[in-house]
């Protein structure tokens, strides 16, 4: 029996009403103090076992970085579309990480390989997109669209930041990717912000929670 998770109920009710093309969104590193944000949009298709294949899929929080890695191949490969999106931290200090975190949402989709009818986001909205949308609260934990999204986003997020952290070393971003650790902020006082710190978080959001 499939434990308790997120389900496909906004789906289906979509479905049933027509529209066949649902795409659930969600991001990664907006609390960070470093390195981008991330968007990932997925179409799941209208297959009520869809539910069985993902059966381990949750909101990416509640899921072991192996588990995300290995429910990330089967998400791509179950979609009938997806895409990920990134904001810079140049681009979060200019717009503020709302629009920024709009903005990798907008770049996701445009990745589609299907154009979505209708999107079902965690606590966001696109007014760029002119499409009809469904915010939800804690949709990560309640939608299976939304938390196939949540997995893609943070693990394409992961893997950008292990990147960066051969790239910039010293700053251990491979080991907290870019949040407010103890290990994170002794070494931004040690070195002061890199060119991927976020120049209006590395002050006042040092200590910043790992979402």
């Amino acid at each position: 029996m499939r434990e308790p998770g997120p389900d496909l109920g906004f789906e289906k009710a979509l479905w049933q009403a027509g529209v066949r093309r649902v795409a659930g969104i969600d991001e990664a590193g907006r609390g960070a103090l470093a390195g981008p944000v991330a968007a990932a949009a997925v179409i799941l298709p209208v297959d009520d076992n869809i539910l069985h294949s993902l059966a381990g899929v949750r909101d990416s929080k509640q899921m072991t970085p192996t588990q995300r890695e290995t429910w990330c191949v089967h998400i791509k490969r179950q979609a009938a579309a997806w895409g990920v999106g990134f904001a810079s931290a140049e681009e979060i200090d200019l717009l503020g990480i709302l629009p920024a975190t709009r903005l990798a949402a907008v770049r996701a989709l445009e990745g589609f390989s299907l154009a979505p009818n209708h999107l079902i986001l965690d606590y966001l909205f696109l007014p760029e997109i002119p499409l009809p949308q469904t915010s939800l609260v804690k949709g990560d934990q309640r939608s299976l669209s939304i938390a196939a999204a949540s997995v893609l986003a943070k693990t394409a997020r992961d893997a950008c930041m292990v990147a960066l952290d051969q790239q910039i070393p010293g700053y251990g971003f491979a080991r907290h990717k870019g949040y407010g650790t103890v290990v994170h902020c002794a070494a931004l006082e040690s070195l002061g912000p890199s060119a991927i710190h976020r120049r209006t978080f590395h002050v006042h959001n040092r200590g910043a929670n790992h979402v």
